[in-house]
């Protein structure tokens, strides 16, 4: 069913066009990706469906009672209540019906029977909306994304206030997936989320009963949820069927097919040109030269194919070689502003031209360790050591140091004055900036270009070990492309944290996975590390299977060295055991028919008149359900015991 339509919408800001002519359809259930350059229109679309931006033309078709969710990728929570708190209270309508539901059972005790009828009346229709609109497991969901969302860890006291920017923007996130509108739009949820919450993210929207339209620069998350893909290109639209890999593959196709068409016609076209040049001014040959000339003015001319827009380009060179040995750090012990050791005892080492990713969960100190690494943090304790002619250069993911109210061509000249302005304006080019842009302020600079900024006064480094936190935040997915084939062809080495699986796929040809007292250590990209994580899983529970049987063997089961009356013994209790697991087994299966039938009898019309058998019939589902809860403890116990 057709949710959404949007027909020939166009917005401008001054005399810049941004959307022109814009189509785009949404279904129920539909997963899409709006993809395009950072500045090409995605999040402005995005807050024009929503309604939180005007259009200048067009049209936009959807149901008066559609429910839309927006969550911009700015988008946080500020409260004094707690972070459960602050999920529940999406469940508000739900806790009034339940207490509407109260104060009407309380009434029915009292009134008398030509009122009971009406109240009945109310409570049915009450119950059962209670029941369609989830009042029975919403709890269960709230929990859900508490653990999926990676706040399981924090005390039930935190307050939202208390939070960080990026988890404020996570428990954002998680209070709109409560909410479950028809239409989920997301600018960028994939910010401030780490490998595993982006894990759980993907399953979550896979399973989303409504429609999902997303902006994301995570190619891995979009081709594990959206199933189309809407470009924005000059200002246009053009939509694609499948995945983000999908849809790479079907534009080129697509690109090559359009540019054959284009030159099998310009060939066509220049013959005959030839021929009505050489043919038109002879009497034998003229008429077919008009007849030509008129085969080339009926011809409908194919445009050129105007493929992608204009890339940054750029690659990374060194001044000089490493030693075999970059970087040896031993028994390392860290810390971030003289707060509690967050990482101890580390040790790794890693040699020249080796490309290694460093994963963890959020908070685990990651960045806090290449800070140190670069000498910005003084250890704890333990050693870090550089190879000899190891040059370092590093990326910061909050560009901290790009805050001036330089001029772009200035933030690179300052650091760079041997050079001249030609080959500055050169470079600056490479990476996008063209004409005037390099006479912007620096801190005017969008997220964008600042990283790209970041990049080109890395690239003039020339260092030969660079050491990168989370290089591809703030930047579009065709700069995230060209940055991958500058690393992939980098002479250096590299250290890298990203929370970009396909980045670190194509980058790393090892993977450190950080923890507390450790940094272990993964030959091969993510996919390999994710395989041999499930692996060491998988052992890990065959192990313990194995030590349970073996406990149970020794403990229990009767031996060669157990006398008669012991081994006799012994089964005798297992009998009863067994016995008694059967029996609980059984009652509970009747103790959950007898509660079924009670609620059903709920729903009979004769029996809801009747207040006092109503009473009676919760009462005794109460009872049963206490019941059925310590026969359910115990038979947990008894099977634990096998």
């Amino acid at each position: 069913m057709m949710i959404l339509q949007v027909n020939q919408l166009s917005k401008s800001f001054g005399a810049d066009k941004i959307l022109t002519n814009i189509k785009l359809e949404v279904r129920s259930r539909d997963r899409i990706a709006i993809v395009g350059r950072n500045g090409a229109g995605k999040s402005t679309l995005l807050k024009m469906i929503a309604g939180q931006m005007s259009y200048d033309e067009g049209e936009m078709i959807k149901p008066k009672d559609l429910t839309i969710g927006y969550l911009d990728q700015h988008s946080g929570l500020d409260s004094k209540l707690t972070l459960k708190e602050e999920l529940l209270s999406v469940f508000e309508f739900l806790k009034a019906i339940e207490k509407e539901m109260r104060s009407i059972e309380e009434q029915m005790a009292i009134v008398d029977s030509q009122k009971l009828e009406s109240l009945m009346k109310t409570y049915d229709r009450l119950q059962q909306e209670f029941k369609d609109k989830g009042g029975y497991q919403y709890e269960a969901e709230v929990r859900s994304i508490i653990h999926g969302l990676g706040f399981a860890g924090f005390d039930d006291s935190t307050q939202v206030q208390d939070l960080s920017g990026g988890q404020k923007t996570r428990l954002a996130l998680g209070k709109m997936l409560l909410t479950k509108p028809e239409l989920l739009i997301l600018d960028e949820p994939t910010n401030h989320l780490d490998i595993d919450t982006l894990t759980w993210l993907e399953q979550y929207l896979q399973n989303y009963s409504g429609a999902i339209l997303i902006v994301s620069h995570d190619r891995y998350f979009l081709d594990k949820v959206v199933t189309q893909v809407y470009e924005i290109s000059r200002t246009q639209s053009k939509k694609y069927q499948g995945n983000y890999s999908s849809y790479l593959q079907f534009k080129a196709e697509q690109l090559e097919r359009e540019m054959k068409l284009y030159e099998k016609q310009q060939d066509e076209i220049a013959k005959l040109q030839h021929f009505v040049e050489r043919n038109l001014a002879r009497a034998s040959t003229t008429k077919r030269a008009q007849s030509r000339r008129k085969q080339l003015e009926r011809m409908e001319v194919i445009e050129k194919p105007l493929g992608d827009e204009k890339s940054a380009s750029f690659h990374f060179e060194i001044s000089k070689q490493s030693g075999n040995d970059v970087l040896r750090v031993q028994d390392l012990t860290v810390s971030y502003q003289n707060q509690p050791p967050i990482l101890r005892s580390l040790n790794f080492h890693i040699t020249r031209g080796e490309s290694v990713a460093l994963v963890g969960p959020n908070g685990i100190g990651k960045s806090t360790l290449l800070k140190t690494l670069i000498q910005k943090l003084k250890p704890v304790s333990g050693t870090i050591s550089t190879g000899s002619h190891v040059l370092i250069g590093y990326y910061d993911q909050e560009q901290a140091e790009l805050t001036s109210s330089k001029r772009v061509l200035d933030e690179l000249w300052d650091d760079y004055p041997e050079l001249n302005e030609k080959d500055l304006r050169t470079c600056l080019g490479n990476f996008l900036f063209s004409g005037d842009d390099v006479l912007k302020p620096v801190h005017a600079l969008s997220g964008g270009e600042k990283a790209r900024l970041a990049l080109s006064k890395l690239m003039l480094q020339q260092a030969n070990f660079l050491i990168l936190d989370e290089p591809t935040n703030h930047l579009d997915l065709d700069s995230k492309e060209v940055l991958e084939n500058a690393l992939i062809d980098y002479p250096g080495t590299i250290l890298f944290v990203s929370h970009d699986r396909y980045f670190i796929n194509r980058i790393a040809t090892k993977v450190f996975e950080l923890s507390t007292e450790k940094a272990e250590e993964y030959l091969g990209d993510y996919d390999y590390y994710t395989e041999k994580k499930a692996q060491q899983l998988e052992l890990e529970e065959l192990e313990k299977q194995r030590i349970d049987v073996h406990k149970q063997t020794s403990t229990e089961k009767p031996s060669s060295k157990r006398s008669y009356e012991e081994e006799k013994e012994w089964k005798r209790r297992e009998r009863q055991r067994q016995r008694r697991i059967e029996e609980i087994e059984s009652t509970i299966t009747n103790l959950e028919e007898h509660i079924e039938k009670n609620e059903q009898l709920l729903c009979d019309a004769d029996v809801f008149q009747d207040h006092k058998k109503v009473q009676e019939i919760n009462s005794e589902n109460e009872r049963l359900h206490e019941e059925l809860d310590q026969l359910l403890a115990e038979w947990e116990g008894l099977s634990t015991d096998e």
